[in-house]
């Protein structure tokens, strides 16, 4: 496990659609922080939230904070649960920013959709450090079902120390917001993301 480091303030934008779990996401994140004795505030923006609709939330951890929105230009970390949505982040993003994307497209209908390598062209423009996961492919895989995905992608965050809080206090945070009878198959999917 990887000591946490000390920090004044951790700016987090998760990305993706309705139907994704971003709101469970930002809970198990926010919990997490809390465990660690951070100061947290969340927000969650979002058009449509229903399933297939745009859902942007904002996690904000440190010493003190004080609003909840992340300004332009101030993310550490943009967590896109789909490669489109993410492209909706970069106004968050600067030359530093992190992102870890799953690699996944869910296809607009009536418009032509971008490739995997143009999303990721167009994100190189603004950071280098992009990091493409195929989150879905390996949760249907090793599990049976890609709804998991996120909490894969949060996990392996945390186990690479993307996110500067302990596994452990993910994990528990997870035994908390998860209903019991999904609790199995997301601790599955937190001991997946180890490897």
């Amino acid at each position: 496990m990887h000591p946490t480091k000390k920090i004044d303030q951790f700016n987090m934008v998760i990305v993706g659609t309705g139907g994704q779990g971003l709101i469970t996401l930002l809970q198990i994140i926010a919990e997490a922080a809390l465990f660690e004795g951070f100061d947290i505030k969340t927000s969650e923006l979002h058009g449509l939230s229903q399933r297939g609709g745009s859902v942007e939330v904002h996690i904000k951890f440190g010493k003190k904070i004080y609003s909840p929105l992340i300004p332009q230009g101030r993310a550490d970390l943009v967590l896109g649960l789909e490669m489109h949505e993410t492209l909706r982040a970069v106004n968050f993003a600067n030359p530093k920013t992190l992102f870890l994307i799953n690699k996944y497209i869910i296809p607009i209908p009536m418009v032509k959709n971008l490739t995997e390598k143009e999303v990721s062209d167009n994100l190189k423009k603004i950071s280098k450090n992009i990091d493409l996961i195929p989150a879905s492919e390996i949760c249907k895989e090793k599990l049976g079902t890609d709804v998991v995905s996120g909490i894969y992608l949060i996990s392996f965050a945390v186990f690479k120390g993307l996110i500067p809080i302990k596994p452990s206090s993910v994990e528990k945070a997870i035994k908390k917001i998860i209903p019991a009878k999904y609790l199995e198959l997301n601790l599955k999917t937190f001991n997946l993301a180890k490897s």
